[in-house]
């Protein structure tokens, strides 16, 4: 079975995690969807103008493999989220318990780090 990739190797970050997170704000941006609206506009015009089926079948898979590629973008990105929400949420709670048995304990700023914005989201 395989772990989770937010846990995989140290606690830095792969060469895919920066990859993935690098595509994924690139796939976010105005010139992908331009891109996008090309190669939807290409896959129409394939069809409109009657070519042969060897480029129908060019653009179809064309269009399903860009569509997976993406959909592995978007799960990596949904785990990376997910496991950082994960580790915000157990710091809050280890925090308010320890603040709630101990007032004097550094757990007010151990919960400041852990909420941050900045961090892997």
């Amino acid at each position: 079975m395989t772990t989770h990739p937010a846990e995989r190797g140290s606690s830095g970050r792969g060469r895919f995690e920066r990859f993935a997170e690098a595509a994924s704000n690139f796939t976010s941006s105005p010139p992908f969807f331009v891109i996008c609206l090309a190669v939807v506009g290409a896959f129409i015009g394939v069809h409109a103008a009657g070519l042969p089926i060897e480029w129908l079948l060019l653009a179809g898979d064309g269009m399903a493999a860009v569509t997976l590629l993406l959909l592995a973008l978007l799960k990596n990105s949904e785990m990376r989220v997910e496991h950082a929400v994960h580790r915000k949420l157990d710091a809050i709670a280890a925090a308010m318990l320890e603040m709630h048995d101990n007032p004097q304990t550094g757990a007010a700023k151990n919960l400041r780090d852990s909420i941050r914005m900045e961090e892997e989201t």
